[in-house]
């Protein structure tokens, strides 16, 4: 009995122990590929799974790792892995050379972003994945590059990325793999042709601004012009004014004038109302002595001159002393 029970117990250790030995733990966002004896058995979600030693056995998966020294030299290795990592991935392309379509050779380095949707595939359907990716996408580049001229190139990222994903979304496709997008780093053409650019880049520089300080010199001009116009306009109309205010002043004032007059020669009418002199006659007498007065007015002025008709003016003198009483 103790034999029996001794071999009970060694047995039922040695079945907990091969237990234990299988299980595994697979994190969040990763699974396993498992074979039982050579053949593709199940694929492990995240969390405990029990794989049985010896017939079964995880399958590895190639992976691409990327490793800085001290100098900053970067190196790349492909490692072998049953881990198989499901989320968004980025690759880091070395600059290669390419040819554009108007033939200049220009380095390009690209940026690769993809995700392992398919983690069977991505192990039976292509052998070593990343290397496959990386001359996948090196062939595309040259060949979408290839359909572009150089400024096209330069100007045109967002198309050519987006070529470059479909044509590598649809290529990876049946790997199990999504590319999700692919960016173009650098773009970076010869010295020769950088030069050549910079100095256009100076000539179009220097015509604008040509083009900026002849269209400003215009503007001055143009606005100068017609200050110089609208000053001309305003003089006129202020000196057209000026003189219809002095021509209505003068009229005004001819009308005050005549107004005196009129005025005056009604008072005299009412003075000499009820003599016989003619009021027409007095005032013409009262003008001819204020024009004898100018004219005797002279120091050196010895001769006066007589109206040829002077009878008539000296009988208007005469009719004033009409105008005051006789004693």
């Amino acid at each position: 009995m103790e034999g029996t029970l001794l071999v009970i117990v060694v047995i039922a250790a040695v079945v907990v122990l091969y237990v234990l030995s299988g299980l595994t733990i697979v994190q969040q966002s990763e699974t396993y590929i498992i074979e039982r004896l050579g053949k593709y058995c199940k694929t492990l979600s995240s969390g405990i799974n029990i794989v049985w030693p010896i017939l079964e056995k995880p399958r590895k998966i190639c992976i691409r790792a990327v490793r800085q020294d001290l100098a900053g030299n970067v190196y790349v290795r492909i490692n072998e892995t049953p881990r198989i990592d499901l989320r968004e991935q980025v690759y880091d392309f070395p600059e290669q050379n390419v040819i554009t379509k108007d033939n200049v050779t220009t380095r390009i380095n690209a940026l690769l972003y993809f995700q392992i949707v398919d983690p069977v595939k991505a192990v039976y359907e292509i052998n070593n994945l990343p290397n496959a990716i990386e001359k996948l996408t090196q062939t595309t580049l040259r060949n979408v590059i290839g359909e572009l001229e150089l400024d096209e190139t330069l100007t045109s990222r967002d198309t050519i990325n987006a070529k470059l994903r479909s044509v590598l979304d649809e290529a990876t496709n049946k790997w199990g793999v999504k590319v999700n997008r692919v960016e173009l780093q650098d773009i970076t053409p010869p010295a020769s042709v950088r030069n050549a650019m910079e100095q256009q880049m100076q000539a179009e520089r220097e015509r604008r601004a040509k083009i900026l300080r002849a269209e400003g010199e215009k503007q001055s001009a143009i606005l100068q012009s017609e200050g110089e116009k609208q000053s001309q306009i305003n003089y006129a109309a202020a000196e057209k004014e000026a003189q219809i205010l002095k021509a209505q002043g003068e009229a005004e004032a001819k009308v005050l004038q005549a107004n005196a007059e009129s005025e005056a020669i009604r008072r005299v009418a009412e003075a000499i109302e009820g003599t016989k002199t003619d009021p027409a006659t007095y005032l013409l007498a009262v003008k001819y002595i204020e024009t004898l007065k100018e004219m005797a007015s002279g120091q050196d002025s010895k001769t006066v001159y007589m109206p040829y008709e002077a009878s008539s003016v000296l009988g208007s003198l005469g009719g004033i002393k009409d105008l005051f009483p006789t004693k």
